[in-house]
């Protein structure tokens, strides 16, 4: 049985020794999912010496039964629906249009926490490696994989420390590549393979950006 990793620095240099092929590459920038993802995505970006930013993805959830999302929007101003879910309760585009405006203006106050005024990450024809501390249902990463692939990436390559074998799997039917470091058959969360899995602030993820040089850097690939 895999033991669980340190913290999530340790579970991004874990991840890093795995991902060595796209060390030193122009065409790579590292994306990570706030914010959980991000102490594990700098120690990637730093690995293989790739520029670092976020990608934010808020989920549109259904009135009344948030947990079930009709949508999403991202960075770069991406708005996907679930169509199926949209026509199958009829939800009117006044109420998809009045949860996205909500969602915009946390997307946008974590924009510019996170940001400093940097532009969005420029994605076309790039190799995008999209990081998060784990994969448990796999939604937001969906998602998030649903708007990357809007702004015409070359190749998406998720890469989690610790995934449900199931989502990881499936997975891969949506993306080029996943990388689960472990996929432990006795999953339950993903705080369960951390020693340590202590909340990540809005503070420490703008923090790790500045500290890895990331804005200027991703917008130059």
């Amino acid at each position: 049985m895999a033991d669980p990793f340190k913290d999530r620095a340790a579970a991004g240099r874990t991840l890093a020794s795995l991902l060595a092929p796209y060390a030193n590459r122009s065409d790579v920038v590292v994306l990570a999912l706030p914010r959980g993802g991000v102490p594990v995505a700098r120690e990637i970006a730093a690995a293989l010496r790739a520029p670092l930013d976020v990608f934010l993805v808020r989920k549109l959830g259904v009135p009344g039964h948030e947990e079930l999302a009709m949508g999403a929007i991202a960075t770069g101003g991406v708005r996907i629906l679930n169509q199926e879910v949209v026509n199958a309760l009829r939800i009117p585009p006044g109420v998809i249009d009045a949860a996205a405006s909500r969602e915009q203006r946390e997307l946008e106050r974590r924009e510019a926490a996170y940001r400093d005024g940097w532009p969005v990450p420029h994605v076309e024809n790039q190799t995008v490696i999209l990081v998060d501390d784990g994969l448990a249902t796999g939604s937001t990463i969906r998602a998030a994989v649903a708007a990357l692939y809007q702004q015409g990436p070359r190749r998406i390559v998720v890469a989690v420390p610790v995934g449900a074998p199931s989502t990881c799997q499936e997975l891969r039917r949506e993306v080029d590549e996943v990388i689960c470091a472990i996929t432990p058959d006795q999953f339950y969360a993903v705080g369960q393979w951390y020693r340590d899995f202590s909340e990540v602030s809005d503070e420490t993820v703008g923090e790790l950006l500045r500290a890895s040089g990331s804005g200027g850097q991703a917008q130059a690939a």
